[in-house]
């Protein structure tokens, strides 16, 4: 009884084995495509928007990300702020990385 049990587990054993890497294959190949599909467009976009932000300069016209649109009347350099024209004679301070955008083609402060 006992070598027909220790045959039936040499038999049972000798089967296949799988290979780790085989088995990671599909967790791999997801990790793969949310790289293209979601952090690498992200990350672009990102560095689009620092580079938007480092060029802002007087006379650009932008929209918070509180909504206020406004024109740039000065750039403090060492302080990150930028006064911005919202009316007639009402200036508001913002830092730079309160711009949402920089508006194109659009005179929103007369």
């Amino acid at each position: 009884m006992n070598s027909l049990l220790y045959a039936g587990a040499m038999s049972g054993g000798a089967g296949q084995q799988s290979n780790p890497i085989i088995s990671l294959l599909p967790f791999l190949m997801i990790i793969v495509v949310m790289y293209f599909l979601m952090i690498r467009p992200q990350a672009k976009k990102q560095k689009e928007k620092q580079k938007m932000l480092q060029d802002l300069q007087p006379g650009d016209e932008i929209l918070t990300i509180g909504g206020v649109y406004g024109r740039i009347e000065a750039v403090r350099e060492k302080e990150g702020i930028l006064v911005v024209k919202i009316a007639k004679d009402v200036k508001v301070h913002v830092t730079r990385s309160a711009v949402a955008e920089k508006i194109i083609n659009k005179s929103v402060v007369k």
